[in-house]
């Protein structure tokens, strides 16, 4: 546990600290003109791209948002419970993603009711960093004095390779445009890290060069729930097969 946790630490503090790099090298090398220039009265912003809301954060809409992930989490449970030790059996939190998918998209369509982005956005990042608080304080460290070695080359030629992949790969299999630019910091933080890493790294490119509608299309929707239904088949075929 102590070893996977400051991996995971390690790729969640890298993967925010080199997307922004790699999106400004491309910028420069590939001399594409950021999107506000380009079109920016054409680009709307999107919910993702600005989080910052008009909405005033309140009691109230706190209260609201805080029912909807009770109802994400219980509901997310059950269907976790439901389908254990059974072909459609996903970790506990893929479920969760997919009923907060099937809320807020009935929502949107079915009722006048705005969901507040900005009281997402502050209780999902309060959450995250309470679980990063925690999962730290619970590590003993020194358990990894043996492997310390072994474990920062390959944490370090990870990184390396993660670059190298998103400004010569994503970059290019993309489109090789502003939107493939946004999507190769993206991948940087989800490479190293986490889909919250990801998005942190987009909002930071698009906040100073314009909006990328694509890149906040795919990685949520790839990152966030396509990969976990992924990843939970691949463990199962290691556990099972190459144990």
């Amino acid at each position: 546990m102590e070893l996977a946790m400051a991996c995971a630490t390690y790729g969640l503090v890298m993967g925010g600290l080199i997307g922004g790099p790699v999106a400004k090298v491309l910028l420069k090398k590939k001399n594409i003109k950021p999107a506000n220039e380009v079109q920016e009265k054409e680009l709307p912003v999107e919910m993702f791209e600005s989080p910052a809301s008009n909405r005033r954060i309140n009691v109230r809409n706190m209260i609201e948002t805080l029912t909807m992930f009770a109802i994400c989490l219980s509901m997310g449970n059950l269907l976790y419970e439901y389908c254990k030790d059974s072909w459609l059996e996903l970790p506990n939190f893929v479920w969760c993603l997919f009923i907060g998918v099937v809320i807020r998209n009935t929502i949107n369509r079915t009722s006048k009711y705005v969901v507040n982005d900005h009281a997402v956005d502050v209780l999902g990042n309060t959450g995250l960093y309470l679980f990063l608080t925690i999962a730290l304080m619970s590590l003993q460290l020194w358990e990894l004095e043996g492997l310390a070695t072994q474990v920062l080359i390959i944490l370090v030629l990870q990184t390396v390779l993660m670059v190298l992949f998103a400004m010569f790969i994503t970059f290019r299999v993309m489109g090789s445009d502003y939107d493939a630019i946004v999507l190769s910091a993206g991948h940087c933080g989800f490479g190293l890290g986490a889909t919250p890493t990801a998005v942190a790294n987009m909002q930071s490119i698009t906040d100073k060069y314009g909006p990328s509608h694509k890149a906040f299309l795919i990685v949520p929707m790839v990152g966030a729930f396509f990969v976990d239904i992924l990843n939970n088949l691949f463990i199962k075929l290691f556990v099972t097969y190459l144990s």
